[in-house]
């Protein structure tokens, strides 16, 4: 975490370049452990600093691979009670709160195989094990999905894989408990189906309307449904024809410029993904190239044996969101990433970014510094080799996203960190005194300046 008081420190804790007696000295300020916490491994020396100076807040972040046996053994035999639970006081109030939690957080915590935490006493424990064990053989997920506590059933049924065997499908459409996350993707019958829909529960029948699974006859049983979650879901469907598909979204969206936030989830936010129509044959799918629904050509963006007239289309569709997912097929050409993200910049929390794609033209990188928008001029720092002089106009941007990015940059020279060391910002401050490129002789003085 960054310290908004002294971000020098609390960077300087994070620098993977830090020397051990740095940390050893930085352990003794709070904004120090703060950074040191962010840290993948820690030297015996640097953890027996942290207990020496730090609290309970330290100890929690004290466990696992980060630390040696030896540590751990001495933590497990702290005299002190809240240095000695803190990880375990950590993840069982998680557990207590539904808070989601790994599963090897959870043996660690509680000292126990994940197939022993499965069967224990408390229910809580038990829907966090079935929460977080994803793999887990279906024997145990089968004693999951009888257990006597309707949050541990609930947890159990959450997730399509592992899911519900087929001998289970018909008691978990009967539990209240579990039929919701149920009814989202197991094959129905018609008799479960006419069941399902005979609840006067919302939430299910908007589980029902994203399944899969369902038939052409159940779909149309779907149609008259006043609610726009249903209505987006049935017009995802295979089962229904252009004009059907046209007129419900119409529906949904008159229901959004209405002012209508339901109308806006379900159309922008509905977990039903036609993920169907890659399965259908290329003549099948390429009528779908002038579909007004977008999600329906964005599915078709992401198939990779489309002829050279289909991407020509889908390059230039009209949605942002269908452009980019196209952009991403292997021989991608370099002018139309180049111009996409040009225009657009990136998606930084999607990886790969399109600037990494093998084809996209690095050496246009440098030259996204003069582009009008920020975040295209963010991309430029993409290029590890950047010049300097790109560098210092970046550091001299108005947003402070980019004078991080400046601090973060492994060709920063010490003239560029010293003044970003100094900036305004504490996250730009931070940043700096992160960067691996800082000399020691530098890291020495901010602990001096600091009296540690």
């Amino acid at each position: 975490m960054t310290s908004l008081v002294h971000p020098q420190l609390s960077g300087l804790g994070r620098n993977p370049s830090a020397p051990r007696d740095v940390l050893v000295r930085l352990a003794t300020h709070q904004a120090g452990r703060a950074g040191i916490s962010r840290r993948e491994r820690l030297e015996d020396a640097v953890v027996d600093a942290l207990l020496t100076h730090g609290d309970r807040n330290t100890a929690e972040r004290l466990h696992g691979d980060r630390i040696s046996p030896e540590m751990r053994r001495r933590i497990a035999e702290h005299p002190d009670p809240a240095i000695r639970n803190a990880f375990s006081d950590f993840v069982r109030d998680a557990v207590d709160r539904r808070v989601q939690i790994g599963i090897d957080h959870l043996e660690e915590a509680y000292g126990r195989p994940r197939t022993m935490l499965a069967g224990a006493p408390s229910p809580s424990l038990r829907a966090a094990v079935a929460r977080a064990w994803h793999d887990r053989p279906l024997a145990v997920q089968a004693e999951l999905l009888a257990d006597p506590d309707p949050q541990v059933r609930a947890a159990a049924a959450e997730r399509r894989i592992p899911g519900v065997p087929p001998e289970w499908r018909e008691r978990c459409l009967a539990d209240p408990a579990v039929r919701t996350h149920v009814a989202r993707y197991v094959p129905l019958t018609p008799e479960q189906f006419a069941e399902l829909m005979g609840h006067d529960e919302e939430e299910l029948r908007q589980a029902v309307a994203g399944n899969p699974h369902l038939s052409a006859e159940m779909v149309a049983h779907l149609l008259g449904i006043d609610d726009p979650h249903v209505r987006v879901a049935v017009a995802r469907s295979r089962h229904v024809d252009a004009e059907t598909r046209e007129r419900l979204y119409a529906l949904v969206e008159a229901e959004r410029a209405a002012g209508s936030i339901e109308a806006e989830v379900a159309l922008n936010w509905n977990p039903a993904e036609p993920d169907w129509l890659r399965e259908d044959p290329l003549d099948e799918r390429m009528t779908y190239l002038d579909c007004p629904c977008t999600t329906l050509r964005r599915v078709l963006a992401s198939c990779h044996d489309l002829p050279e007239e289909a991407w020509r289309r889908l390059d230039n569709d009209p949605e942002l969101a269908v452009r980019r997912v196209a952009a991403r097929r292997p021989d991608a050409p370099p002018e139309v990433l180049e111009r996409l993200v040009r225009a657009h910049g990136d998606v930084l929390h999607v990886r790969p970014l399109l600037v990494d794609h093998p084809n996209f033209p690095r050496a246009a990188l440098r030259t996204f510094v003069d582009e009008p928008s920020p975040h295209v001029r963010h991309l430029a720092l993409q290029d590890p080799e950047l010049p300097l002089p790109r560098l210092q106009q970046l550091a001299a941007a108005a947003e402070p996203f980019l004078r991080c990015g400046v601090a973060c940059h492994p060709a920063v020279t010490d003239a560029l960190l010293e003044r970003l060391l100094g900036d305004p910002d504490p996250q730009v401050v931070d940043a700096a005194a992160a960067n691996a490129a800082l000399r020691p002789t530098r890291m020495y003085r901010i602990l001096t300046t600091a009296g540690l």
